[in-house]
């Protein structure tokens, strides 16, 4: 179960969240979404990637980046641009996109304790 979550260094790096509502009109997102998610571990300053949706439609993918300009390069990426502008004209409803910097981050529960 642990594989599906990414395997990270010790802070600080970068978490670029983004949720989103698929619409009705979902024809060929599948694909591109999982192009999109190799694509963005390819990229340099990319540390790995988490994603999920629901039976809802509802998805929330985070990548994680060593910098901010690791960032706006993926941003930028050529491919990654054609996949956006599908995104906002035939996939989405609605969605969020949300940068943060990951100041501490910890895992368990094997070896945690409280206090």
């Amino acid at each position: 179960m642990t594989d599906r979550f990414a395997q990270m260094p010790k802070p600080p790096y970068y978490a670029v969240i983004f949720t989103s509502q698929l619409s009705e009109d979902d024809a060929g997102y599948a694909e591109m979404g999982e192009a999109m998610f190799d694509l963005a571990i390819a990229q340099p300053g990319c540390l790995g990637a988490e994603t999920a949706r629901d039976t809802a439609r509802f998805g929330i993918t985070v990548s994680y980046w060593d910098s901010e300009d690791s960032i706006a390069k993926w941003k930028a990426e050529a491919k990654h641009l054609v996949a956006q502008k599908q995104g906002i004209d035939r996939w989405y409803s609605h969605y969020t996109l949300r940068i943060a910097r990951v100041e501490r981050a910890y895992s368990g529960p094997e070896g945690r304790t409280l206090g």
